[in-house]
């Protein structure tokens, strides 16, 4: 693609960076073919290579962002499967996170849109914050309905109470700053991330892994001071919120670092774990985190992605059960992990399915299914048939955000992959299932093997 951009404006290393990204797209239209609002939506502005357009427009021309450039931006589900179906290697996710903090300082939103962002911004990265909201939203879900008290309430609020929990989860008492130490020798030391919403969610993500990960001789540590990795923001356009977040992180890991040493940061949300690895990229050129940045991104890695460089323990109970393994696009596309966490399934003794058309959206990506509720339903709907049509006992993912999107539109199941490895090595029953009834069906003995 051909650029004209000026020598000042290349002075800005954002627009130097995205000036570069724009010259490597030769139109080929091979991501209109994988991108989930082209496939549903059917407008090529919709699609990678029509937004790739209109940025270049826009950040060319130095223009203010105008609702049209705005309303497909915001259409974006930054699933990143364009990047994977890309045969230039264009850094599409480094191009529309640009955009997007653009659009942030030139653009005047809408009051009630801008109020719902602020809202979620200064909410969902907050673990207390976040918990007491989901309080007030327990509370409210029964107004909600077409005969309740709130028949009119917008979509998006009527999103937010449909994603909220029927319950409130217990906290977890690994919900702690902390050193959880294997029983026998240790083989090694890792942080986990503890993060802000999953802990709130899904307490229970984050004490499998650690069980798993003492199980397997790996002490885990959760420093003080760690928190939200700032995708939420991020991906907002809020990058100076985002910054912050990540600059806290990497203060503590890099004190661990240097203290009692890592040999990763194990991340148990793979939306996290692409933020994270990207921090090399978002500080290079600080030269107060550039290099700390860099090292942090080196050692972060999926929790699946940490176990496979482990042995698994031989499973100590017999699942028999046919589990349809949803791989998130911050996993397969973000980060390129594929056949990791299938492979350390098939390990424990389950049986694995690929989910048709599983490059496909789910339609949660992050605060996506808040923002743009009526697109993320019709995605949530379309993976929810693939998936309904393997007739699977279950289904496992490693996303907090597709675990809640998918979970609302169908019976089956849904685990974490960490909470079966866990489960099948001598942990506790995740307890969904055991809420399913799979615990007289599941919980046998492997037979002794013969001689």
């Amino acid at each position: 693609m051909q650029t004209n951009f000026t020598p000042d404006q290349l002075q800005d290393p954002a627009m130097a960076s995205s000036e570069k990204i724009l010259r490597t797209c030769v139109h080929c239209g091979f991501c209109t073919a994988t991108c989930p609002t082209y496939l549903l939506l059917g407008d090529e502005l919709d699609s990678p290579r029509g937004r790739i357009y209109l940025m270049k427009d826009m950040l060319e021309g130095g223009k203010p962002a105008t609702p049209e450039v705005v309303k497909r931006i915001d259409r974006c589900l930054s699933c990143l499967s364009c990047m994977t179906t890309c045969p230039s290697g264009v850094h599409y996710m480094h191009l529309v996170d640009h955009a997007r903090a653009y659009i942030e300082a030139t653009y005047t939103r809408p009051w009630h849109d801008r109020l719902l962002r602020t809202v979620l911004a200064k909410v969902l990265p907050y673990p207390n914050r976040f918990r007491a909201a989901m309080g007030a939203a327990i509370l409210a879900k029964p107004l909600k309905g077409p005969v309740g008290a709130l028949p009119f309430v917008g979509s998006r609020l009527k999103a937010m109470l449909d994603l909220a929990p029927a319950r409130f989860p217990a906290r977890s008492p690994f919900d702690r700053p902390g050193r959880f130490s294997p029983e026998g020798g240790r083989r090694g030391r890792v942080a986990i991330l503890s993060g802000c919403a999953q802990p709130v969610l899904k307490p229970g993500f984050n004490e499998a892994a650690i069980r798993l990960l003492n199980r397997h001789g790996i002490e885990v540590v959760q420093p003080r001071g760690e928190g939200c990795c700032g995708a939420l923001v991020h991906h907002m356009g809020r990058d100076d919120e985002g910054h912050a977040f990540a600059r806290r992180n990497i203060d503590v890991w890099i004190a661990e670092m240097e203290g009692e040493g890592l040999d990763a940061i194990v991340i148990t949300a793979s939306g996290c774990g692409t933020t994270i690895k990207d921090y090399g990229f978002m500080f290079r050129n600080d030269p107060d985190y550039a290099d700390k940045a860099e090292r942090v991104s080196a050692i972060a890695k999926d929790i699946t992605e940490y176990m496979s460089g482990l042995k698994l323990m031989e499973p100590v109970h017999r699942a028999g059960l046919v589990v349809a393994y949803h791989s998130a696009c911050s996993m397969q596309h973000g980060q390129q992990i594929r056949t990791e966490p299938k492979a350390l399934l098939k390990q424990a003794g389950f049986t694995v399915k690929d989910v048709p058309e599983g490059h496909i959206c789910c339609g949660s990506a992050g605060t996506y299914n808040l923002l743009q509720p009526e697109i993320a339903a019709q995605l949530r709907a379309r993976k929810v048939a693939n998936i309904e049509r393997l007739k699977p006992d279950l289904i496992a993912t490693g996303n907090i955000g597709c675990i809640t999107q998918i979970g609302k539109g169908t019976g089956i199941p849904i685990v974490h992959t960490v909470e079966l490895l866990d489960w099948a090595t001598g942990g506790p029953m995740p307890a969904v299932l055991d809420a399913a009834g799979f615990k007289d069906r599941l919980s046998r003995p492997l037979p002794v093997a013969a001689e």
